[in-house]
């Protein structure tokens, strides 16, 4: 009786340290979501991290998959399609983890013609994990070191102009890099395989 007793203490010990650490993070997510959506610095760069939010919805993309295919070789095309499996499966996994995880999105501040996101739905950020996936796989198709420099920079400016305009917590935007990396290195070599 007496090991049962000390193992219900273990636990019960262990899981209020653990939900203290659970809400020491959760007050730090809201802390810096505070400090950097109204960052004096940031305010500065207001308008490249809005145009930044915007190009997160996947425009920059489109746009270069039909500049391959419009200019580019059969090697190039191929590219397309694994960037093509690479997107839908990224939305798609980000979209059932946002279903799974209902997290509510910081209160909204609307900033010049920008609108409230689509969904209410805050964890993890689409935004940041498409731009993540993006870089990966131009990191492995086009590795020149101002492709990766461009990519990853604007993959980090798309993330942090979620947390600056309020659609998202840091986490999430955390969160959203790393699946987006995570997936698209993990689909890479069958969806390579698949296209050529």
């Amino acid at each position: 009786m007496k090991a049962v007793d000390a193992l219900r203490l273990w636990v019960m010990g262990a899981l209020a340290h653990l939900d203290q650490a659970v809400e020491r993070i959760l007050a730090w997510d809201e802390e810096t979501l505070e400090r950097l959506s109204n960052s004096r610095f940031l305010r500065f760069l207001h308008l490249p991290l809005l145009i930044a939010t915007y190009v997160g919805y996947g425009y920059l993309w489109a746009a270069l998959a039909l500049a391959l295919i419009v200019f580019g070789t059969e090697v190039d095309h191929q590219n397309v399609l694994i960037g093509v499996g690479v997107t839908a499966s990224v939305v798609l996994f980000c979209q059932g983890v946002k279903a799974l995880t209902h997290r509510p999105r910081p209160t909204f501040v609307r900033q010049g013609f920008h609108h409230q996101f689509l969904t209410s739905s805050s964890f993890p950020s689409n935004h940041t994990a498409m731009a993540f996936a993006m870089a990966y796989l131009i990191l492995r198709l086009y590795p020149a070191w101002y492709n990766i420099l461009l990519l990853y920079l604007l993959a980090v400016l798309i993330g942090l102009s979620r947390v600056y305009l309020r659609e998202h917590y840091p986490l999430d935007v955390l969160g959203g890099a790393a699946l987006g990396t995570y997936l698209a290195h993990g689909l890479f070599p069958w969806l390579a395989q698949c296209a050529r």
